[in-house]
């Protein structure tokens, strides 16, 4: 893992390769002979979606839950378990029968940062949950306020560090990934500006075009319709590569190579699922993954699909952990 950089270490990708041949043949062979294993889905499925309607999860998993059930012929339910960031709807994933009746999202707020803010958690996330696959990544994208003299990345940066302390950012939350992706730039471009956190990306956005704070990251399907109708100035997402909804906007890697942080979400569900469910699920969730119309769907919302073996979700998710560990000690957030 590059601490340093806030990316986390690549797995190769021979060994991703390698890993889902392994997981394959464990649950009967090719996608086909774990079909002869099981007839799942022959019910429809649950999916608990952690946030409330409405929002970017919401809008993805939908889009998801859409596409596969009409690859699986059964009806895929979203049902929204909304609280304390996250952690209610995962902890009911947690707790559901293991019978891959019920999944749902698996988000780096609670699984990857949540170890680190909250004393105590409901859920482990190591023992307490079966990964199935990636479904989506999403970049933040860095804002202003129109009046906030800067239109570029540098212009920010030698603004805010001509004037220490003066100015303020934004967030959806301490402790979110939006909060802890200006905590790395401020690291890593020696800023010195002020965090005012918010119960969620709309009320910092308000106070932003209202002039109360002068910038903020926030996940681009939040944000985008706000952009795209000029009434803020976008300078920078949080991706390796430019984002296609915002083809013109650089990447902060651009000035500082290999900085990356994105929010993700997966599918998961309680541990104990039988191997041959997770093979089939697995299977399916790239067929769906795959189809043009669901990735331009996802990225007309700023999302990019993101499949990944069993195994590999599970050592993403690790090295995920560790790193926003780093970025929470640095921020100084925590919940007891």
């Amino acid at each position: 893992m590059h601490q340093a950089t806030g990316t986390p270490r690549r797995v190769p990708r021979r060994a991703v390769i390698q890993a889902g041949i392994g997981a394959t043949l464990a649950a009967g062979g090719l996608p086909g002979a774990a079909r002869g294993d099981t007839d799942w889905p022959n019910q429809p499925v649950r999916y608990i979606n952690l946030f409330p309607a409405g929002g970017a999860t919401d809008v993805m998993s939908r889009l998801f839950c859409q596409k596969m059930g009409a690859l699986t012929g059964q009806q895929w339910v979203v049902e929204n378990r909304s609280g304390a960031a996250g952690n209610v709807g995962q902890a009911a994933i947690a707790q559901a029968r293991p019978d891959g009746y019920t999944l749902g999202l698996g988000s780096v707020a609670t699984l990857a940062v949540g170890p680190s803010i909250y004393a105590n958690l409901p859920f482990n996330p190591v023992r307490d949950f079966t990964y199935v696959s990636g479904i989506w990544q999403v970049p933040n994208v860095l804002f202003l306020n129109l009046d906030f003299p800067a239109r570029t990345l540098a212009e920010v940066i030698a603004h805010v560090r001509a004037n220490p302390g003066k100015f303020q950012f934004g967030s959806g939350g301490a402790g979110t990934t939006p909060h802890l992706t200006m905590e790395l730039l401020k690291q890593r471009a020696g800023m010195d500006i002020v965090h005012v956190p918010y119960r969620g990306g709309a009320p910092a956005l308000i106070d932003l075009l209202g002039g109360r704070i002068q910038m903020a990251f926030d996940n681009i399907p939040t944000v985008i319709g706000t952009i795209r109708e000029g009434r803020v100035r976008a300078v920078a997402v949080t991706s390796l590569q430019r984002n296609s909804a915002l083809p013109d906007v650089p990447t902060v890697a651009e000035m500082f190579p290999g900085f990356e942080i994105t929010s993700w979400g997966s599918l998961v569900g309680p541990a104990g699922i039988p191997a041959p469910i997770v093979a089939r699920a697995n299977a399916v969730t790239r067929q769906a993954l795959e189809s043009p119309d669901l990735i331009r769907s996802f990225a007309d919302n700023g999302g990019t699909p993101w499949y990944t073996t069993p195994e590999g979700l599970v050592a993403f998710r690790a090295e995920q952990e560790r790193m926003f560990a780093e970025l929470v000690r640095i921020s100084g957030a925590r919940v007891e």
